[in-house]
C-alpha cells in the first residue's frame, strides 16, 4: 500500500474520524448519530407493531429506509424536497440502498409482523453520506429490535439479525487508489465506488464508476480490498457503540 498522505493528513488506506453517538435521540425507538470525518448523518429507527397491507398473514416483518439531506447539509442551501414537491431521484435510489443493506442481514420471519422504518437524514455533508447512513442505520436498528424485544413484540430468543452491515467509499485519485473518500477527494475521483459489506464479509452491494479512464481488473481487486478492510474496522466502532453481547451479529 502507498505511503502518500492525504490532504488531510490521512494514509490512502485510513478512514476519517469515526464516531457514533447511539441513542441520540430520546423519542426514537433506535437512534445514532454517526459522523465519518465532516459528514454528520441521523439515524432514527421507528418501530410499529404490524405490517403493510401487502405482508399481512405472512408471518414476516419489513424494514425500510428514508434519506434526506437537510438545506443547509452543503456549503449552499437546498430547497426541501417535500417543497418542490416530488422527491428527486438521487434521494430514492440511497433510500432503497440503505434499505437493501439492512433487510440482506435481517431475518424478516424472526422479526414477526412488525416494521422497523429507518429515517436517514443527513445533517452535515462532506461525502459518504449513503456509506454512513447505512452504518450508522444498522446501529438505530439493533436498538429499535431490541425495544420490540422487550415489548414482547418480538420473541426473547428469536435471532432478528443474522450479521452485521456497514459501508464505505473508493476511489482512484491520481492513479491512487483511497478509502473514505473526502468530499474534496469524491468530486476529483477517477473511478468512485460505494462497497456494501456484512460483518463476515460478504458483499450486499458495490456500485463503481469510471468517472474519468475506465478502470482494470487489478484497480477493481485493490478498491474491494480497501472497502472490506475499511467496512471491518467500521463494524469494530458499531460494536463498540452497541455494547458486548447485545444483539448485533
Amino acid at each position: 500500500m502507498s505511503e502518500l498522505v492525504r490532504a488531510d493528513g490521512r494514509t490512502v488506506d485510513q478512514l476519517r474520524p469515526i464516531t457514533v453517538e447511539r441513542g441520540w435521540s430520546s423519542h426514537a425507538e433506535g437512534s445514532a448519530l454517526i459522523s465519518f470525518g465532516g459528514t454528520k448523518v441521523l439515524c432514527t429507527a421507528s418501530f410499529t407493531n404490524g405490517v403493510p397491507r401487502w405482508l399481512t398473514g405472512k408471518g414476516k416483518g419489513w424494514v425500510t429506509a428514508e434519506y434526506a439531506m437537510l438545506p443547509r447539509a452543503t456549503n449552499s442551501r437546498n430547497d426541501r424536497e417535500s417543497i418542490k414537491g416530488r422527491v428527486g431521484g438521487r434521494t430514492h435510489e440511497i433510500s432503497r440502498l440503505i434499505g437493501r443493506a439492512l433487510r440482506a442481514v435481517v431475518d424478516t420471519k424472526a422479526l414477526g409482523e412488525n416494521t422497523i422504518v429507518i429515517d436517514c437524514d443527513v445533517l452535515q455533508a462532506d461525502g459518504g453520506t449513503r456509506t454512513a447512513a447505512i452504518t450508522g442505520a444498522y446501529v438505530a436498528l439493533a436498538d429499535a429490535i431490541e425495544w420490540g424485544r422487550t415489548k414482547k413484540f418480538i420473541g426473547q430468543k428469536s435471532q432478528v439479525l443474522i450479521d452485521s452491515v456497514s459501508a464505505v467509499s473508493v476511489g482512484i485519485i491520481d492513479g491512487e487508489p483511497m478509502l473514505d473518500l473526502a468530499y474534496v477527494e469524491d468530486v476529483r475521483a477517477e473511478t468512485d465506488m460505494n462497497v456494501v459489506v456484512t460483518g463476515r464479509g460478504l458483499f450486499v452491494e458495490v456500485q463503481g464508476t469510471a468517472e474519468g479512464a475506465p478502470f482494470d481488473k487489478r484497480e477493481l481487486d485493490a478498491l474491494l480490498e480497501l472497502g472490506v478492510a475499511g467496512c471491518d474496522s467500521l463494524r469494530e466502532h458499531q460494536l463498540a457503540a452497541l455494547g458486548a453481547g447485545e444483539d448485533a451479529s
